[in-house]
């Protein structure tokens, strides 16, 4: 018997370009391991760019190899020694090369259980997380704050409004498109900056001069500069990415001054957030973030862009076109 899974073969300016679909041998889980049918995958576009040309700080490996991160599935089988997973049951696994394959078989550390094998389940175990402590770790985000938020429609975007609201907050959210705006209006937010219609800095200088508590970006440039300047004493704002700069074919130029005189007497702060460095935070995470699904407070948003993994280049190039709202998933 055998599986597919998606490999990248090859560096390359593209996902598509960089990789190929692949028939395995279905392995059988030795011990410590566990066997997961795959359900459901997420979609990556940036990072699985960004990977296919050999760009991502964190990850150097040479081709071939599986890729993929976080996928939802139901555990087949499971290898000598192993007691916290049993057949039938719903698991996620939210680490690298763990998402584009119909099968997914390793130790049993490498997954988590959740309620269900569902696209929610996924999007809450993987970008709930990552918003969760974005906000609650990193940015420390107190009660009645005001919190602006980039990419709101987006995977991350879309939860860390709704634990913004959760928390008493007003929020600002940045996106693009008539659609999107409304999207976000609808989870609650206050106000809505649509780049297409609006000037992002206008907007700030004019309605929030010095007045975010609480910012979390992850698109850079013209954002994260109208997010500096408007901060508030104590302000923090939080980098979890730049989605702006990362898809050009170079670099821009940053010409402006540095940013320390317009930090140092607001007291404020610019923290960057990596999810895969708060590892020990996400069982904690993960609890509060399904104990919020199961009361009706959080609906994650999952925007199906396929199914198969026949899918997964066309949902990858939607993603980096902003065709998506909400988390992006395949189903498998």
């Amino acid at each position: 018997m055998t599986y597919r899974a998606i490999e990248q073969c090859r560096f390359a300016d593209s996902f598509r370009a960089a990789t190929r679909i692949v028939e395995l041998p279905l392995p059988e889980p030795g011990p410590g391991e566990v066997l997961v049918r795959n359900a459901w995958a997420g979609v990556n576009g940036i990072f699985d760019t960004q990977l296919a040309r050999n760009a991502v700080g964190t990850i150097r490996m040479e081709p071939p190899f599986l890729t993929g991160v976080e996928a939802v599935g139901t555990v087949e089988a499971v290898g000598p020694g192993v007691t916290d997973f049993a057949a039938g049951q719903a698991v996620a696994a939210t680490r690298f090369r763990g998402g584009y394959r119909e099968v997914n078989c390793g130790p049993a550390a490498d997954f988590v259980s959740v309620p269900e094998a569902s696209a929610d389940a996924l999007a809450l175990a993987s970008s709930g997380v990552a918003a969760w402590l974005a906000l609650t770790l990193t940015g420390q985000m107190q009660r009645g704050e005001t919190v602006a938020i980039s990419a709101a429609a987006g995977g991350l975007g879309h939860l860390a409004v709704q634990l913004a609201k959760l928390h008493d907050c007003h929020v600002i959210a940045i996106c693009g498109g008539a659609a999107k705006a409304a999207f976000v209006k609808e989870l609650g937010a206050d106000r809505v900056i649509d780049y297409r219609t609006e000037s992002v800095a206008e907007v700030m200088a004019s309605e929030y001069c010095d007045r975010i508590d609480l910012a979390l970006d992850t698109v850079g440039g013209e954002v994260f500069d109208a997010l500096v300047d408007n901060l508030a004493d104590h302000g923090r704002l939080i980098i979890s990415g730049w989605a702006s700069d990362m898809v050009d074919d170079q670099p821009r130029p940053v010409t402006a001054p540095r940013i320390g005189h317009k930090l140092y007497y607001k007291g404020a702060s610019v923290r960057a957030f990596m999810n895969a460095l708060h590892t020990a935070h996400w069982p904690e995470a993960r609890a509060r973030l399904f104990e919020l699904y199961a009361k009706g407070a959080l609906r994650p948003h999952v925007d199906v862009l396929g199914q198969g993994l026949d899918s997964v280049p066309a949902a990858v190039e939607a993603l980096l076109a902003s065709q998506t709202m909400g988390k992006a998933v395949v189903r498998l």
